[in-house]
Order: structure tokens, then C-alpha cells, then sequence
């Protein structure tokens, strides 16, 4: 007989609150609210209809799309056949969508009709891709070469479909997490990661059914699926979908809802701060806010004037939540204590233990199966090299103090986050490295004044060449994510280097924006700087 626990799967979650809830209200997007039993329902329009299709367990299906019911839908119904979900991000066009395509070997492909000229580009170079669905599309039947069908076909059926034995260590998502030293890696993710992941944050932040979650947060990225939705589902609480992060409209339609918990990462907490203070600030109703790295002056502020609670936690991709503050009691600033599914060491260069109050690099793995990933997608040499010693290898440099509280204090690696978003300084450096007139390129963060990264590229041109900084993002800007694009420019005649010829990153992050360094953003008074 099998283990019960070997059946906890996303769907099978889904199924099970259908059955105690029937419609009880759980998603609400804008107009519109879908019963538990909806849901399931759609879920299974979704796979009964990729069944027809001819895909079967094991196929991974690319989603491009923005927050909507229908990705959730999605989501839950590629569960129920044991497909593969790879969201991404929407913003990613050229070279680098058609590599993740690639990359994950994606089989399917579903995206809105807005960003089919997006994809339009790339299709010749995705040999293992079969069929695109279209969400709000025409009827088209083929997309290039590809044959392509509208959603609406996609779901018009009975529901009906042949079970598939999915089970916990089955691959659920392959996530794509920010590349560093190379190009990004696609994160595999067991069926029991999204159950586990909703388990810590359940504990930490004590949601129940008289819960209801506000998501603002991109579908695409793990913390609105693993961190929001997966705990409103779990808890039995319901969930406010919004399309995006607005300042302007959070507390509107967060008091709207009535909604209870919140999370918020990058600069949302700087952002909300910066309006302008007012005597109904406390009267809304949320308790609690889950982020991370929130500094322990910002965190009082935050909390004394809009009366609520802040539970710091932290986690990415590949390791789920680990750390977080926990029952109810935490300390500003620090990211919390470790839960008990998992072991953490903090160690220094050669992988020795060091003392509270060194900085050293945090290495994790679970002690519950399942809790984490299984490896990146066709890359065998990353998955060693992140798992050396046994032990996961975050590249993030952490501290603790003498009871055991952690401490995130900065990103080992080469990557940058800005507006909520981690940048592969490799990605960005290889669109700059593509223009004719640049010999070689260094991308490195540098403070914002919404509390994350902003993007400096430092540039050396060829020989007997000139570049204007314009022209460089000029070049930039359709070949990349917006977010991604350099704010920060600045030309030079040599990078730093070590004897071994690498870039020595830390120098040009410790001169930071300096005085021939080019902005795109111009100041009023600074014309000559900014261009």
C-alpha cells in the first residue's frame, strides 16, 4: 500500500477542499469570484483538454502570461495530468525567452494574445515545441509553423479525463531562478515543494479559513504561487488576485476585500512609506505583512503606522522557506530562525563553520523529503556544483547572533534585484557585449533609493571607437526585460582585474555611481551629467 503522504500533490490539495468546500468563495479577481469546486472544475477543462492533445505525465508546458483565473487554472489542471509547469516571466523577449524555451525543453506553450509578438520571433528556434494556445485569441490554426489554438478550444470539454499516478517527488514546476556566473538555471520542483513551502508559512503567519489573502505579486514567480496561493488553499482561506502592484490602489482594494495578510517583497514597503502619512492609515484590514529584508527601522516605522505585524522570513527558489520568524515573536532586521524541516550551517570560504556574528555563506538542505528541488533542468554540472558537500550552496552571505537569529546581509553572488526582480549580471552583460562598438562589460548593483539594486554597467569600448551611453540602451532596451535594462552607465578604459584575468565586480560596486558615470533618469539641475 502507498503511503498517504506520497499523494500530497498540488492538485490533490485542490480536490480535497472542493470536496469539504464545494463553492465556497476562494479566488476573487476583480468582478469575478470562483468557488473552490470552480476551480477544481476548470482544472480539470485544462487537463481533460491537454489529454486530447495527446500530452501525457512528464511533458513541461511554458505559461506567458500576466496574474488572471485562467493561470491558475492552468496551473492546477498541468497538476492533474503530472505535466510540468514552466511560468515565465513576461517581460523576457529575443534570445533569452527562446533560451528558457529551449533550455526547459518545452513541449506547450500558452500565452496572452498581447504577447504573441513576442514569442512570434523565437518559434523557429524551439525544435521540441508542438503546439500554442492562446489566451484572448483569435482563431488562428497555426502560429508560424506551430499549430496554435485559442484557450476557449483548449477547455471545451467535460472534464473528463483518465487519472494519472502523480505523487510527491513527481517534477510539479521548473522555475527559472537568476543566472550568475552563467545563464539562468531552470529550478526543478517536486509536487510536495509548493505543500511544504504553504506548511512554514501557514505556521509562521497563523492563517485559517477567516483568511483572505491579497496577491499582487506575478503568478509567474514562485512567491505568489508557493507563498500565497498554495497557503490560502492549504489554510482553507480565499485569495484577491490583482493584476499587478499598484501604490495608488493597494489599501483601496485591500480594505474593498477585507483583506487580512499581504505579501510584499523588493521596494513595496519603501513605496507604500513614501505616501504621504494620513489619520486612516491604521484603519484597514491587515494583520500582517510577509516579507523580507525589511531594515529594522523601516520595519517599526511600517508596522507603528499602519497598524499591523511584520513576519520577516527568507528562501528562493531552489530551497523553499527556511528561515522565517516564528511563533509570532520577531526582531527587526533579522530574517528569522531556522524551521525545523530543514538544517542550516553559515561557513566561510574553505566551508568551516563560523561563529555568530561572522559573515559566512548559508548552505541549507531539508529533513523532510521533497522540501526542496530536485535538480536543474539539463544541467547536471550546476545541480553538483550547488549541492557540493551535500549541502545546498545559496551564494547569499548571512550572520547570526548569539540566540540564533539570521541575518541576510548580502548576495554572494553576481546578481542584482531591482523592482522585485533578480538580474543575471552574465544576461545583462551579454546584450551589452553584442554591440559592435563594446569590447567587454561588468554589470554590478548599486543602492536604490526604493531599498533594492539599481543597474550600473560599466563599459570598455573597442579601440578607436566611442559610445554614447544613449545609444547603449538604445541597443539594450529591445533585446531585454525592462527591468533589466542598465540605469547606470559608465565608459571606461579597462575594467579591474585579478592576475587571472577576472573582473574584480567589488571594486566597481565600492565606487558606485562616481562623477563621470552616466544616469538615464536626468536630474533638473545636473543636465550635463545625465545627457
Amino acid at each position: 500500500m502507498v503511503p498517504s503522504d506520497r499523494f500530497t500533490t498540488v492538485h490533490r490539495e485542490l480536490e480535497r477542499k472542493a470536496a469539504a468546500f464545494g463553492n465556497r468563495p476562494f479566488l476573487y479577481f476583480e468582478d469575478s469570484v470562483f468557488g473552490y469546486a470552480d476551480v477544481d472544475r476548470q482544472a480539470c477543462r485544462v487537463a481533460a483538454g491537454f489529454r486530447r492533445l495527446g500530452f501525457g505525465k512528464g511533458d513541461h508546458v511554458a505559461i506567458l502570461a500576466g496574474n488572471r483565473p485562467e493561470f491558475l487554472f492552468l496551473w492546477f489542471g498541468l497538476s492533474k495530468l503530472g505535466l510540468v509547469e514552466v511560468p515565465l516571466n513576461t517581460a523576457h523577449k529575443g534570445e533569452m525567452l527562446a533560451y528558457m524555451l529551449r533550455r526547459s525543453a518545452c513541449r506547450a506553450l500558452v500565452v496572452e494574445a498581447a504577447l504573441v509578438d513576442q514569442v512570434a520571433p523565437v518559434l523557429a528556434s524551439l525544435p521540441d515545441l508542438r503546439q500554442v494556445i492562446v489566451l484572448d485569441g483569435g482563431a488562428a490554426a497555426t502560429l508560424g509553423e506551430r499549430p496554435a489554438m485559442t484557450y476557449d478550444a483548449l477547455v471545451d470539454n467535460d472534464g473528463a479525463f483518465d487519472p494519472v499516478e502523480v505523487l510527491w517527488n513527481d517534477p510539479a514546476a521548473i522555475i527559472f531562478t537568476s543566472g550568475t556566473t552563467g545563464p539562468s538555471k531552470g529550478a526543478v520542483l517536486p509536487q510536495n515543494y509548493p505543500l511544504q513551502a504553504a506548511k512554514v508559512i501557514i505556521e509562521s503567519l497563523g492563517y485559517d479559513e477567516s483568511d483572505r489573502l491579497y496577491t499582487a505579486l506575478p503568478l509567474f514567480h514562485g512567491n505568489a504561487q508557493f507563498l500565497s496561493t498554495m497557503p490560502a488553499l492549504v489554510s482553507g482561506a480565499a485569495m484577491v488576485l490583482a493584476r499587478r502592484f499598484s501604490a495608488s490602489s493597494f489599501w483601496p482594494e485591500v480594505r474593498r476585500h477585507g483583506c487580512t495578510a499581504f505579501n510584499a517583497i523588493g521596494g513595496i514597503l519603501t513605496i507604500l512609506m513614501k505616501a504621504d502619512a494620513g489619520p486612516e492609515d491604521a484603519d484597514n484590514p491587515l494583520t500582517r505583512i510577509f516579507t523580507a529584508g525589511a531594515p529594522a527601522a523601516l520595519h517599526r516605522a511600517f508596522e507603528s503606522r499602519f497598524g499591523l505585524k511584520l513576519v520577516e522570513g527568507y528562501g528562493m527558489s531552489e530551497i523553499g522557506m527556511p528561515l522565517m520568524t516564528q511563533d509570532g515573536h520577531g526582531r527587526p532586521g533579522s530574517c528569522g530562525t531556522p524551521h525545523r524541516d530543514y538544517q542550516l550551517r553559515v561557513v566561510d570560504d574553505d566551508g568551516r563553520e563560523v561563529p555568530p556574528g561572522v559573515p559566512g555563506e548559508l548552505l541549507v538542505r531539508p529533513l523532510v523529503p521533497y522540501a526542496m528541488q530536485l535538480e536543474y533542468y539539463g544541467m547536471p554540472e550546476k545541480t553538483v556544483e550547488a549541492w557540493r558537500d551535500l549541502w545546498f550552496h545559496t551564494g547569499d552571505a548571512v550572520s547570526t547572533d548569539e540566540d540564533g537569529w539570521f541575518y541576510f546581509l548580502d548576495r554572494k553572488k553576481d546578481a542584482i534585484r531591482r523592482r522585485g526582480e533578480n538580474i543575471s549580471s552574465f544576461e545583462v552583460e551579454a546584450v551589452v557585449n553584442a554591440h559592435p562598438a563594446v569590447r567587454e562589460s561588468a554589470a554590478v548593483a548599486v543602492p536604490s533609493d526604493l531599498g533594492e539594486d539599481e543597474v550600473l554597467i560599466c563599459v570598455v569600448p573597442k579601440d578607436g571607437l566611442t559610445l554614447a551611453p544613449s545609444e547603449l540602451l538604445a541597443h539594450c532596451r529591445p533585446r531585454m526585460a525592462d527591468f533589466m535594462v542598465p540605469r547606470f552607465v559608465r565608459i571606461l578604459t579597462a575594467l579591474p582585474k585579478t592576475p587571472t584575468e577576472r573582473v574584480e565586480k567589488y571594486r566597481l560596486r565600492a565606487e558606485g555611481v562616481t562623477a563621470d558615470t552616466w544616469d538615464s533618469i536626468p536630474a533638473p539641475l545636473d543636465s550635463e551629467r545625465h545627457g
